[in-house]
C-alpha cells in the first residue's frame, strides 16, 4: 500500500482544539477479516499529525501492523455535537522512552497524574504518528 501518495489534510483550529483537549476519541482499525475494530483512546497532536498510544500487543497494534489505515472520531466532552472525523494512515510508530513519555503526558491531561498509573503498561506502549488524509468537522 502506498499511502505516501495521498495529500495531507490540514487540521484546522477547531480540530486541533478537540485533539488538545480532554476529549476522548474512538479509533477504528481494520481487522484481518476486513471488519472494523473500534476502541476508545486518548489523543494528542503536534498541529499537523495525530498521535495515539496503544499497548504493543493490542488488537489495534496488530491491525495497524498489517494495514496502516485508521479513522478517528472525536467529540468535545462539553458539547458532543462539536466533532471531527479524521481518516488517515499511520506513518510512523515509536516505542521505548518516547512512547512512555507520551503516555505520561496524556495521563497528565486526562487523569491529572504526573505518570501513567500502570508503569508496566506504560513501558509496553507504542505511539502512532498519523497523517490525516481527510477531515470532516461539525460545530454546533
Amino acid at each position: 500500500m502506498r499511502y505516501g501518495l495521498f495529500d495531507m489534510a490540514e487540521l484546522d483550529v477547531s480540530v486541533r482544539e478537540l485533539l488538545e483537549g480532554k476529549n476522548f476519541a474512538f479509533v477504528s482499525t481494520v481487522n484481518a477479516d476486513g471488519s472494523p475494530h473500534v476502541a476508545p483512546t486518548w489523543v494528542d497532536t503536534d498541529g499537523a499529525h495525530v498521535f495515539i498510544n496503544t499497548s504493543i500487543g493490542s488488537v489495534k497494534a496488530r491491525n495497524v501492523k498489517r494495514d496502516q489505515r485508521v479513522t478517528i472520531a472525536i467529540t468535545e466532552q462539553a458539547n458532543p455535537y462539536n466533532l471531527a472525523i479524521i481518516r488517515g494512515v499511520v506513518v510512523m510508530q515509536t516505542s521505548g522512552p518516547s512512547a512512555t513519555d507520551r503516555i505520561d503526558k496524556l495521563a497528565k491531561r486526562y487523569m491529572g497524574l504526573d505518570e501513567f498509573p500502570d508503569r508496566k503498561l506504560a513501558t509496553e506502549q507504542v505511539t502512532w504518528k498519523i497523517k490525516p488524509i481527510r477531515v470532516f468537522t461539525r460545530k454546533m
